[in-house]
């Protein structure tokens, strides 16, 4: 309904027919060459990431849900809870330790919209992830929306004031939790937790996407609303791509749009070969070698290879190896310090019977079509089939 709504907006196109010569890398290079693709807009998901080496949450064998399960948790998402935050923030802040900026690379999809932005075609990448690598892939902040949040910013919980990045690092280096210097309440980065609204900048930049010539959708389920909503807010004439190991939303029903399933690595490297941009995604991915801080060998250490050269087995005992570290981490501070005794639970926004869940699959209320966005009532709700045991939440 939104698609066609704005469609017909559009001047001189007849919103039924299909500018693509092919629905393939051949067909999408040549487009994006073409005199009708000016406004790109991009969707990243998790998938972009786990080239990286950054696990998943739900991946059944590498996801990092399943292996916190076995943990002393009240339940696995408890980690990403504001409620669950505020009784003990350790558990958080051991995970926080492993995932904290500067220990993974970017990857070449990254790497990937970095170029759409160096060639004046990105309008706006919406991620889900919480990662940063977009941003230290180069992509200007600008032109960044982190849907869910992130790691490049924080504050305190309560009074909002804002933490110094230097001195948060700090902090998450040493295993230590951050107190507000102005309130002594406790402060976190400033990830959306279930019982929080998402960011304003969300909101403001939805509707750009009715400029859209170009949607590319990588690494991402579509699960999630109203992040998987976007792409029902581009016009009709938009052409929708997705780069992903498996079909996700209603992507590929429509005449405009492309699939284009495998790894997102592998397909930006064919796209961009079509494309004539081999060398400037190179350089681009090379760029980014300085972008690791930490002193352990990054997980991410060449670019990916063609599907013949690629060791799945490889990649699979990285990531399961890196999320047993994860899992590890957050046990471990389970069993050294609880100090829900010593931090009683303040009021949240959670609703008597809400169950916390993660931000990175929950389901967040649906945000109106028709209507202008009201940040303050949109929080993260968990999905059908994410609900601890007995929980009474109903969406």
């Amino acid at each position: 309904m939104i698609r066609s709504a704005l469609g017909s907006l559009q001047s001189g196109q007849d919103s039924g027919s299909s500018v693509l010569e092919s629905k393939d890398i051949p067909g999408l290079a040549k487009y994006m060459k073409s005199k009708e693709c000016h406004n790109v807009f991009v969707m990243l998901g998790a998938g972009v990431s786990t080239s990286a080496g950054i696990p998943d949450f739900r991946s059944p064998e590498t996801g990092l849900y399943a292996n916190l399960a076995r943990l002393n948790l009240p339940y696995p998402e408890a980690v990403f809870s504001i409620q669950f935050f505020r009784q003990n923030p350790h558990p958080f802040y051991a995970l926080a330790k492993e995932l904290y900026p500067g220990k993974y690379r970017p990857t070449l999809s990254h790497s990937f919209v970095k170029l759409l932005s160096d060639k004046r075609m990105l309008r706006t990448c919406f991620t889900q992830n919480i990662d940063t690598l977009e941003r230290r892939a180069g992509v200007p902040e600008n032109r960044v929306v982190e849907a869910h949040g992130s790691f490049a910013s924080h504050k305190c919980i309560d009074c909002k004031a804002p933490f110094d990045d230097e001195e948060m690092k700090l902090h998450v280096e040493a295993g230590s939790i951050p107190e507000c210097v102005k309130c002594n309440g406790l402060v976190k980065p400033d990830i959306v937790f279930f019982g929080e609204s998402l960011p304003e900048s969300f909101f403001t930049n939805i509707f750009r996407l009715r400029e859209a010539d170009l949607l590319i959708v990588m690494g991402t389920s579509l699960v999630v609303h109203p992040f998987a909503s976007l792409v029902d807010r581009v016009p009709e004439t938009c052409i929708r791509v997705l780069i992903n190991m498996e079909p996700a939303g209603d992507i590929g029903e429509l005449d405009n749009d492309i699939v284009l399933l495998g790894k997102c690595d592998e397909i930006v490297q064919q796209l961009s070969a079509e494309l004539g941009w081999s060398e400037d995604l190179k350089e681009a991915w090379a760029a980014t070698a300085n972008s690791v801080e930490s002193e352990d060998k990054p997980v991410s250490e060449a670019p990916a290879q063609t599907s013949s050269g690629v060791d799945d087995s490889a990649t699979k005992q990285d990531l399961e190896d890196e999320v047993d570290k994860l899992a590890d981490a957050v046990g471990a501070s389970l069993t050294t310090k609880d100090d829900s005794e010593e931090r009683p639970t303040k009021s949240t926004s959670l609703a008597d019977g809400d169950s916390p869940t993660d931000i990175s699959q929950a389901k967040p209320s649906e945000v109106s079509s028709a209507a202008e966005p009201d940040t303050n009532a949109t929080s993260l709700l968990p999905a059908e089939n994410d609900k601890p045991q007995g929980s009474d939440t109903k969406l």
